[in-house]
């Protein structure tokens, strides 16, 4: 089902329309990991939220396919577009077909990893946070 209130909702529906929830694989899957860290020494575990900090905080591809945009723009000038689309020829069509598509599917992997690193990230203060109650 499509919806425009994102990811958190559709897990909420999946949820309710379960019969067991704890067999969720995606439950299961949090359960895992949440039990790996829990396993993991507080200055291990320490070491490791700094390392996905980074990852998250990372600059990554997207904005060096950003920042050449102004070159997507460069390709529809004058000079280059007679000779991209000289005689009807589709090259520079196709170029930026291609150049939307990358910079998209760069765009959703880029804030996937960002997410999956926001919940190990959460995960990690959690569990830190549990043992500094302790």
């Amino acid at each position: 089902m499509f919806s425009f209130r994102g990811d958190a909702h559709k897990v909420f529906l999946t949820l309710k329309g379960q019969d067991d929830i704890g067999s969720d694989k995606d439950l299961m899957e949090t359960a895992e990991i949440k039990s790996f860290y829990e396993s993991l020494d507080s200055d291990t575990l320490q070491l490791i939220h700094y390392r996905m900090i980074k990852e998250k905080n990372g600059t990554g591809i997207i904005p060096i396919f950003v920042t050449s945009i102004p070159w997507l723009l460069f390709l529809i000038s004058d000079k280059v577009q007679k000779i991209f689309f000289n005689n009807g020829s589709l090259i520079g069509i196709g170029f930026i077909l291609i150049y939307l598509i990358l910079l998209t599917a760069s765009a959703v992997f880029h804030f996937k990893e960002k997410a999956w690193a926001a919940f190990h990230i959460e995960m990690i203060k959690d569990i830190l946070k549990e043992r500094d109650h302790v």
